[in-house]
């Protein structure tokens, strides 16, 4: 084996990231499926797999696999959807079929055509869902259990107005109290330098530490705000092999007719290979050796994760930007790190399910709060509305549309509307001839691009039909090495009725008898003025 594939060489490094990583990832596997409605084994089963399988398959020496925050919208959608926990897991399995093809397939270029600002108005969108999902279980109002149901705010009153003293009444203030504290220690460790520099201590660790001592304080005290069992987390306590097959989970298979499953899959499969590809290009440029990961062996990889994830209970498994940022910057030097935290999380689910049962869900709802403020920040609306209406429309559409639809169509949303307004500029661009621009005896120049496609042929007819009578027009393919059959239809109709009619002296220069599609360039339409007696000695353009 060579220095660079053995990955026991750089245990000196790769250990510390790894219990790095595991510190951030055991809360947040926690977490996540409780916004999910799901059960808390599945989330650490989704990282004991990301880990370990994912990890060990991958080529990629800095991204971390495991539930994301991303598919917690999907998740919670589907289980009510779909009616059981067991039918979503077929789901699950599915998706990780569908993206083992993809990996044969070489789909792994697939994120190039997924526009940034539809990919961040979907995960604006999700952000928005985590937090309005979570303010529930920061306030200690946990009666929902894994249907994930939002019931808080939404009573049968006459008015909001009304419902307000019942609504307080849900509240659990010993809940609120360890929410508080919690977002209070999250938000000193994102902004404190010498907080932030404590890399073997996560914020989000600290923040669960307190919560369970917080209410292990109530607790022993008989204070009146400790927190009973249905606020807290409920791991299953295995005192043998058999008690740990007995709580696994396992996919209804009798599903596989229900055509909502394979909707389910198909939209797990588009978004978890999106947001892995994504991340994974992401993982790339923080490796400090610039090494490039196989992106079609990743969906290969991450498709094997989600088929056994599926298959025990596990959620929905992507590559994820937070894990994969605290490797990196804790040192990691090759995939050994990811593994290693993989194996820190299945000790830690066997040895220690006990002191993760003293979790308060409010603790987890306080680093969910934060995950979806992350995502949904109000300087990522700011930065699209910069970037001009082109940018801001599509994102700030695909945001409202996750929101109050699904994933999918908001996704969907978004594509439809970039896809409208890419063909708006195909319109617009290279071939808007303004007459006021012309000068009676000047020499019109259309300069054709390397590619003319039928896409430009709404904005040749509209240059061509602003032609004044009586001038010169010079349409020149010297470097054009394609154009469609209906625009070169459209030209020789201009030059031979047209041009006749309205008394326009037409030049064609460079045109072929047959074209091949190649590679496409921008288009220049110019007007080259006489004064200086050459016809092209100055060029002016008019788009």
């Amino acid at each position: 084996m060579s220095k660079k594939e053995n990955v026991f060489a750089n245990l000196k490094s790769d250990f510390p990231s790894g219990l790095v990583v595991f510190l951030v990832a055991l809360p947040l596997c926690l977490g996540i499926a409780l916004a999910s409605g799901a059960p808390p084994l599945s989330g650490i089963l989704a990282g004991v797999i990301g880990g370990l399988v994912i990890g060990s398959l991958s080529n990629s020496n800095i991204s971390v696999s495991g539930p994301a925050a991303g598919l917690i919208s999907i998740v919670l959608t589907a289980v009510a959807t779909l009616g059981s926990f067991q039918a979503f897991l077929l789901a699950v399995l599915l998706s990780g079929v569908l993206q083992v093809i993809l990996g044969f397939l070489k789909a792994g270029s697939l994120s190039n055509y997924f526009p940034s600002n539809v990919i961040e108005g979907m995960l604006a969108g999700i952000g928005v869902i985590i937090i309005l999902n979570q303010l529930e279980h920061a306030v200690g109002y946990d009666e929902i259990g894994f249907e994930g149901t939002v019931s808080l705010f939404r009573l049968d009153g006459g008015n909001p107005f009304s419902d307000i003293p019942q609504i307080i009444k849900r509240f659990q203030f010993g809940a609120i109290i360890i929410a508080v504290v919690s977002l209070i220690i999250l938000i000193m460790w994102e902004n404190v330098k010498a907080l932030k520099k404590l890399k073997v201590l996560p914020g989000a660790l600290v923040a669960v530490l307190a919560g369970i001592l917080i209410n292990e304080y109530f607790v022993r005290t008989g204070n009146p705000l400790a927190l009973e069992r249905s606020h807290l987390v409920a791991l299953p306590v295995p005192e043998s092999f058999q008690d740990i097959k007995s709580v696994l989970l396992t996919p209804d298979f009798s599903a596989i007719v229900n055509p909502q499953v394979w909707v389910t899959a198909i939209t797990i499969m588009v978004v978890a290979s999106v947001e892995t590809l994504l991340c994974i290009e992401a993982s790339d440029r923080m490796d400090e050796l610039k090494r490039y990961t196989d992106t079609n062996r990743e969906l290969k990889a991450q498709g094997i994760g989600n088929m056994l994830s599926g298959l025990i209970g596990g959620l929905p498994i992507t590559s994820v930007v937070v894990r994969s940022s605290a490797n990196a910057s804790a040192g990691a030097r090759t995939k050994m790190s990811t593994i290693i935290h993989g194996t820190l999380l299945l000790l830690c689910v066997l040895t220690i399910p006990t002191m993760l049962n003293k979790i308060p869900f409010a603790t987890l709802a306080a680093v969910l709060l934060v995950i979806g403020y992350k995502l949904a920040r109000p300087a990522k609306l700011i930065h699209f509305w910069k970037k001009g209406i082109y940018q801001f429309v599509p994102f700030i559409a695909t945001l409202i549309a996750v929101v109050a639809t699904d994933l999918l169509r908001g996704v969907a949303l978004g594509m439809i509307i970039s896809v409208i307004f890419v063909l708006r500029g195909n319109l617009k661009r290279a071939y808007n001839f303004r007459k006021e621009q012309y000068k009676e005896g000047d020499v019109i120049h259309i300069d054709l691009a390397q590619e003319v496609s039928f896409l430009n042929k709404a904005a040749i007819k509209a240059t061509l039909n602003e032609i004044p009578e009586n001038s010169k027009v010079v349409i020149d393919a010297s470097e054009t090495v394609y154009i469609a059959y209906d625009v070169l239809d459209l030209i020789e109709e201009f030059a031979t009725v047209k041009a006749k009619e309205e008394n326009i002296e037409v030049t064609l220069i460079g045109f072929k008898t047959a074209y091949e599609l190649q590679n496409t360039d921008n288009n220049n339409v110019f007007v080259a003025h006489n004064n200086s007696g050459k016809a092209r000695d100055k060029k002016q353009d008019i788009y």
